[in-house]
């Protein structure tokens, strides 16, 4: 079994990461204005799982994708992508960030926000042709959004526009997905077609890591469980990592909101 943390090579003094982990952060630290936000994270993402990052507000989750992603500055450590830098490897990746985040009044419809993720592979500058459309829809028709195709996305409900970019991540056919908050804000149709196309791509081998609010449903739609608060808390198997214990360590005084989840996990195991 290979060891979940990165190595140092004894000769060269270097981290060697581990070519088998899709996503592999050794000694990462980030802050802004001088505040830690993230502190010292080491982490080998194993392959081919459904992995939930969960911990309080605040917690850096969301932090941790964008350093992932070099959308933030670090000040210490590094991040490999299956073994290798993340611009070598930036074709492997496929990212779905907050809604909150993305300007909805920018003036294309469904599928040409879609159409967008391609460009790495159409050229810039270069027309775009029937067969990129043609991705770019049958993205679309995996997240049942191919009846809004021509709709301008700011028309689109909260739920619609996070399935087009999940649709838009899907569309680069990537080998790694970080998700930040796919599930927050959307209606009981929308989470079970990101549940769905989560499975999809675990079926197909992908890896997915997504930041994850909703503590009853982590057993239920993940593999692995990354227990964040600005210290990497625990990581590992659900069945292993979600405890009371751990949470408590998480998550500090929120006693009443664990037990009630504790609670849950135990009727489900003996169930």
């Amino acid at each position: 079994m290979e060891s979940a943390r990165s190595n140092l090579d004894s000769t060269a003094g270097e981290v060697v990461h581990p070519e088998w982990s899709p996503l592999s952060i050794h000694d990462m630290t980030v802050a802004y204005h001088r505040q830690p936000v993230l502190w010292d994270i080491d982490y080998d993402a194993p392959p081919g799982k459904l992995i939930a990052i969960v911990g309080p507000n605040g917690a850096g989750k969301s932090t941790l994708i964008k350093a992932a992603l070099n959308l933030v500055p670090t000040i210490s450590g590094s991040v490999a992508v299956f073994g290798g830098q993340y611009r070598k490897q930036r074709g492997r990746v496929g990212y779905v960030p907050q809604r909150s985040s993305v300007d909805w009044d920018f003036p294309v419809n469904a599928l040409e926000a879609v159409t967008m993720a391609l460009y790495r592979k159409i050229g810039w500058f270069r027309p775009v042709r029937k067969h990129h459309r043609q991705l770019a829809m049958k993205a679309l028709v995996r997240v049942g959004m191919q009846d809004f195709a021509m709709r301008q996305i700011s028309q689109l409900s909260g739920g619609q526009q996070q399935r087009v970019f999940l649709a838009r991540a899907l569309a680069q056919e990537a080998d790694l997905y970080l998700m930040d908050e796919p599930f927050a804000g959307v209606d009981a149709a929308t989470e079970r077609a990101i549940v769905d196309v989560l499975r999809d791509l675990q079926q197909a081998g992908k890896t997915a890591l997504v930041v994850h609010h909703d503590l009853q449903t982590v057993s239920e739609y993940f593999d692995e469980v990354i227990l964040l608060n600005l210290r990497l808390v625990a990581s590992g198997p659900v069945e292993e990592v979600f405890t009371t214990e751990n949470l408590r360590a998480t998550y500090g005084g929120k006693l009443a909101l664990l037990d009630q989840v504790g609670h849950r996990m135990t009727m489900r195991g003996e169930g």
